[in-house]
């Protein structure tokens, strides 16, 4: 890639951004999760931030690729204040004046190095604008199923502490009619009260879901009652083995390609460092006027000089900034290595939850839930007839709205686990480094 395509799109961000901040994505009367992501991507603060980094890397760049200025001097000497500096204007006057101009020549392509290296640091550094939105857009999707989970918990409680508010009066008309117990009518009232609270804090977790959710998006406390578009995906096969992560997926990770740049970026410092002890030459040119006069006749006239500075490298020889640039190459090698590490364990682990709780759901909607359905509905038809005791039917409800959640918690699993998994692989939506 050329130093102007770089250049170029970095140096239009700072005109761009306010006007993508600006232009919003607007909400509709529900949240859907790609809109909840988007809208995500445009206010969170850490995108922007790590936005305003690239810049800041960009800006880098183009002071790496500069050359050393020239240096001017000018300068008036030899004023002697016994012998004056004799009559005239001010050019013919007995002083020694001069211009000066000097240039420092860089050898062993330090220019050429620096830039370099602060291309790969920005390199990095759009790279981990992608991984913040990548890990945005992932937490986005655990915060969105869990305020999902939550409002159906609370559907599922709140169902439960009713047919227990109705069992409650049908029993205590039956204990006037003398076919129900007190102790029997007690144990029901205990049962509803309990189910009460749990609706109770079914409801506060839904709020505390909801106002994660809105932190993490940037939206208002009204918009974040809103109700929810998506439903819970369905379970697909994943075609990663655990034992052979994708390693082409693994290097278009965002994170890998962050470390593989800073690895490139002090691979370049290195050299700079290595190039310091090529010696940088400085060349200067001098003009000098002195004029002589009666009372001063030591004057010179005009006459002109040429001069060139070499450092001499006596007692140092950039030993340190060479060996801390060694120590910065190693640290950024190990830093990839662990990046790919940690990348491929979690595209395994992903793949792993995502195969286990599917087969977890599947294994629950396809026999667990039914039975369990079934077995309620009929405890509850026994009971209206009088054929099940109390204590039976209370067992089986408590065991089906056990089932019920268990049902709910692998659906979020799930989903939860597909989200990351799904993250774990580049897509075109992180491609764009602007928020």
């Amino acid at each position: 890639m050329s130093m102007k395509c770089f250049l170029w799109p970095a140096a239009l961000l700072p005109l761009c951004l306010p006007l993508i901040l600006h232009a919003q994505t607007p909400l509709a009367d529900s949240l859907g999760l790609e809109q909840l992501q988007r809208v995500a991507l445009e206010r969170n603060h850490d995108v922007r931030v790590s936005a305003l980094v690239l810049d800041s890397a960009a800006a880098a760049v183009t002071s790496a690729a500069a050359a050393p200025n020239p240096m001017l001097t000018v300068q008036t000497m030899n004023i002697n204040p016994g012998l004056g500096v004799g009559a005239g204007s001010l050019r013919s006057k007995t002083v020694d004046s001069s211009v000066r101009i000097d240039q420092l020549l860089e050898r062993g392509g330090k220019r050429d190095l620096r830039r370099d290296s602060a291309v790969h640091q920005a390199e990095g550094a759009r790279e981990d604008v992608r991984e913040a939105r990548r890990q945005l857009r992932l937490a986005v999707s655990q915060a969105y199923y869990d305020a999902l989970a939550a409002g159906e918990r609370l559907a599922i409680l709140d169902d439960t502490a009713q047919l227990y508010q109705r069992t409650v009066e049908v029993a205590q008309k039956k204990r006037q009619a003398g076919d129900v117990s007190p102790a029997d009518v007690a144990r029901l009232q205990v049962e509803a009260l309990r189910a009460s609270n749990d609706t109770a804090q079914a409801r506060s977790d839904v709020a505390r879901a909801r106002q994660t959710l809105a932190l993490l998006t940037g939206i208002d406390n009204r918009q974040a009652q809103l109700p929810l578009a998506d439903g819970w995906p369905a379970v697909v096969a994943t075609t990663l083995a655990q034992d052979d992560p994708a390693e082409a997926a693994i290097a278009r990770r965002p994170d890998v390609m962050a470390a593989q740049a800073r690895v490139a970026a002090a691979l370049s410092a290195h050299k700079l460092a290595l190039a310091a002890r090529t010696r940088d030459v400085s060349i200067g040119v001098q003009a000098e006027h002195y004029p002589a006069s009666a009372s001063n006749p030591q004057g010179s006239g005009n006459s002109f000089g040429i001069s060139l500075q070499v450092p001499l490298f006596l007692r140092y020889q950039y030993d340190g900034e060479i060996r801390s640039a060694q120590v910065a190459l190693d640290l950024a090698q190990e830093n990839l290595e662990q990046a790919r590490i940690l990348a491929r364990a979690e595209l395994s682990r992903s793949a792993l939850d995502v195969r286990s709780n599917g087969e977890r759901l599947q294994r629950i909607d396809d026999s667990l839930l039914p039975a369990a359905q079934k077995s309620a509905q009929a405890a509850e038809f026994a009971y209206q007839h009088g054929a099940l005791p109390i204590a039976d039917v209370l067992d089986v409800r408590r065991s089906y709205r056990a089932v019920q959640l268990d049902a709910l918690a692998a659906r979020s699993d799930y989903a939860k686990a597909l989200a990351a998994w799904q993250a774990s692989f580049p897509t075109a939506s992180l491609e764009s480094t602007t928020p």
